[in-house]
């Protein structure tokens, strides 16, 4: 994206500089709590440190290493292959990713005492997931990446698919925030009152 609008480093780290000033206005006004802003920090360096790693790693290594980021659906998919069959590759940053996110999840949960377990409240809510779940892997294995991979991977080395997704997924969320959230959707989600199965029965 650089080499083809040729705004150069300092364009692009204005560019970066009008985007951070957009989410910190916009999580000012939604009032975003500290830990709200520790994820989006930890996140931002995370994708950042990830490149560097495999950069660091490729000038060190005497075969070829690919240099890249945070990225779930392919290593979601190595790691379910590496568990199901015996493979003699080496490991990877991939490989590494999937259980470490996991791990730092629940260790995160145990210490800030959220650690539960969750579950669905009524059929209609289960089919919305279902659905949500099935869409959300067609589109991770077409685009060859999910929201942090082909999204926030890549826009920050200005790749232009990325900006694309990125507009796409934004789009998309709030269209489906409008048609589904903002319609009462949590009346059908919510459990059956006792009394009334009761007297159901009863009949």
């Amino acid at each position: 994206l650089l080499a083809r609008t040729g705004i150069g480093h300092v364009g692009a780290l204005m560019f970066a500089a009008v985007w951070f000033c957009a989410a910190v206005f916009w999580a000012r006004r939604q009032r975003v709590g500290f830990w709200g802003w520790a994820g989006a920090i930890g996140v931002g360096l995370a994708v950042a440190s990830g490149w560097w790693f495999t950069y660091a790693m490729s000038k060190l290594a005497f075969d070829p290493h690919p240099i890249q980021s945070l990225s779930f659906t392919g290593p979601s998919a190595e790691v379910l292959t590496r568990v199901l069959f015996v493979s003699d590759k080496p490991l990877t940053f991939d490989f590494g990713l999937v259980p470490g996110v996991f791990l730092g999840a629940f260790v995160a949960a145990a210490l800030s005492r959220e650690l539960k377990l969750e579950g669905f409240q009524g059929g209609a809510s289960m089919r919305r997931y279902i659905a949500g779940a099935v869409c959300m892997g067609f589109g991770g294995m077409l685009a060859g990446g999910c929201a942090v991979g082909a999204g926030l991977s890549g826009a920050a080395i200005f790749t232009a698919t990325a900006w694309v997704t990125l507009v796409a997924m934004w789009a998309a969320a709030t269209l489906t925030d409008r048609l589904v959230d903002q319609r009462g959707t949590h009346a059908i989600d919510a459990p059956m009152p006792l009394s009334s199965v009761e007297s159901g029965v009863m009949r």
